[in-house]
């Protein structure tokens, strides 16, 4: 049994162009973005906003909430890091989503 090889939201974009053969330049004009901010994207220097998100779900006839989901993964696992937490964190955020769900859903 294999395991799924973990890769960055920036990493999958890259590989998502490169597999279409598609210079940073066409992408990102499509995208109306400067080739540098995609080439940022894809070394995951920087976040792509949910509007360049739903934008290379068509370009790459991606489902978007599996790009919007590997997207705030990414975000996530970072704060983790940066606030030196430890996973531990996670079931405490999923308590709390609960808990924010019951309470927007009276």
């Amino acid at each position: 049994m294999s395991k799924k090889k973990i890769i960055t939201f920036g990493e999958y974009i890259r590989g998502l162009r490169e597999q279409v053969g598609l210079p940073l330049r066409k992408i990102a004009a499509q995208l109306d973005i400067d080739p540098s901010l995609l080439g940022k994207i894809e070394r995951s220097q920087r976040q792509p906003t949910k509007e360049q998100i739903k934008k290379l779900a068509e370009i790459f006839k991606q489902d978007e909430h599996f790009l919007l989901s590997e997207n705030l993964s990414d975000l996530i696992a970072n704060k983790i890091i940066e606030e030196g937490s430890d996973i531990d964190i996670l079931r405490v955020a999923e308590q709390k989503v609960n808990y924010f769900k019951k309470k927007k859903n009276g």
